[in-house]
Formats: C-alpha cells, structure tokens, sequence
C-alpha cells in the first residue's frame, strides 16, 4: 500500500483510539483488515484508505478501528496486581460505610477475564454484596463475550487455578460459564479512553492494563489524568507502563496524594 493510505488509517485509528500504528506495525492490516475488505468489495488497503476519507465513512470507520485493537486477556493476569487487590479490598471496605458500594473499573476490559478475576477476589474475602464493577472496551465483540461469560479450554486454562474453576463455572461441551453470582457483579459497555470519562462516576479501584503500551507518551498522560480524575480519595490503582522505571506490574497506587 502507499505511504499514504498507511497514513490515512494510522492517523484514523490514534484519533479513534489512541493506539499508535508504526510503519513496523504495517504487516497487520493486510492481515486483520481482509474480511473488511471483502466484505465492502475493495481490492486493497489504497481502495479502504479513499473510501474512509469519504463522508459517510462512520461505521467502516469503527469496524477498522475495533479490527486493530488487541484483545488479549487471561485470568488473574501477572498475579501480583491481585495480591495487592486482596490487600487493597478490606482497607477500602473498613474505610467506607457498611452501606457503600465499593466501585471497581476494568479499563479495555477485552473479553473480561480482569473483571471476573476481580469478581473472584472479593467473594474470596467475603466482599462480593458491596462490590459493584464496571468493564469498558472499545470492541462491542469483546464486550459482548465478556457479558456472555463463556470461555473455551484454552481460555480457563490461562491463570485460572483449578479450584476456582470447579467452584466458580459450570462446563458447557466444550466451554465453560462463569457462575451467574459472579455475572451478577460485573457490568460490561463499550468505552473509549480517549473520551470524556467523567459520565462512568468515580470508583474506588481502577486496573488500566496493557493498553498503554499501545500509546505515545502524550496520549499516555491523557489516558492517566482522565482514570486519575475518576479515582475516589483513598482509593487505589493498578496500572501497567513500560519504559517508565516501574517494575514489571507497573506502579501500585494505594493513595491519591
């Protein structure tokens, strides 16, 4: 394809989502970006790059941008951002009235194993009647997966320890489905980083990772000070950067200063 059209759908996708395509990144398109193609009867990504310059472009605009983003997820990911959750959990419970509901966001929750992993923590502490979370992603495919609830062999087998999958789902064929309780407190909708999150509310614990890796560091700042701004006072947050200093799960917030 031309410099051109590459420019074109690159500058689309940051604007729409933040994500940072380089021309080494120019091997994807081709690749997830075929059926598209086929089904609107372009020949190639040039004919995609004119036909999304034109006025009426909104919904290929939106199926390119979804095609693009990576929607890798696994239970209890990395593992140490849901050792300091258990910490975290009953601080936050004891410093909130009985009453309260303690708010958690899953930021680019993908097909929702963070959620459900958040899910499973606080059942395990005796929290889940207070815990109330929230999952958001750009996909409306992820999200539709993860409010379905049904994942496949390989999925559960990716940090899920065998007890929690005896307890927590029930196996259908082949798949499995997370329990109805655990469904029940986890709420799922499509949602952009990049846009005015001040309608979601404020939570008292955000996890926003492994999506900005995919961000420069000015859409970086946005996306922080955007989740920052939602955070309650005392509340806390799970983070993942690279090229930062931080270690390996990025930096653990227990305060807002």
């Amino acid at each position: 394809m031309s410099a051109a059209g590459f420019e074109t759908i690159a500058a689309l996708v940051r604007a729409r989502s933040g994500i940072v395509l380089g021309a080494d990144k120019a091997y994807m398109l081709d690749t997830r970006l075929g059926g598209l193609m086929r089904e609107h009867g372009l020949a190639n990504l040039d004919a995609l790059a004119v036909k999304l310059r034109a006025v009426g472009s909104e919904r290929l605009a939106s199926a390119v941008t979804e095609a693009l983003t990576t929607n890798e997820s696994f239970f209890f990911r990395d593992g140490k951002p849901f050792d300091h959750l258990r910490r975290l959990l009953p601080r936050l419970a004891a410093a909130r009235p009985a009453t309260q509901r303690l708010r958690v966001l899953s930021a680019a929750c993908s097909t929702g194993q963070e959620a459900y992993s958040v899910a499973m923590v606080a059942e395990s502490l005796g929290l889940a009647a207070r815990l109330e979370i929230l999952g958001t992603d750009l996909s409306q495919e992820v999200v539709r997966r993860a409010r379905e609830g049904l994942y496949s062999q390989f999925e559960v087998q990716r940090g899920l320890p065998v007890q929690m999958l005896v307890k927590h789902f029930r196996q259908e064929g082949g798949q499995w489905r997370i329990s109805p309780a655990l469904r029940a407190m986890a709420r799922f909708e499509t949602g952009n980083l990049m846009a005015d999150l001040r309608p979601l509310g404020t939570f008292d614990v955000i996890f926003c990772r492994n999506v900005l890796i995919y961000f420069d560091a000015p859409t970086k700042t946005r996306v922080l000070s955007g989740l920052a701004d939602r955070l309650a006072p005392g509340g806390g947050t799970v983070s993942r950067r690279r090229g930062n200093g931080a270690g390996p799960d990025g930096p653990l917030r227990d305060h807002r200063g």
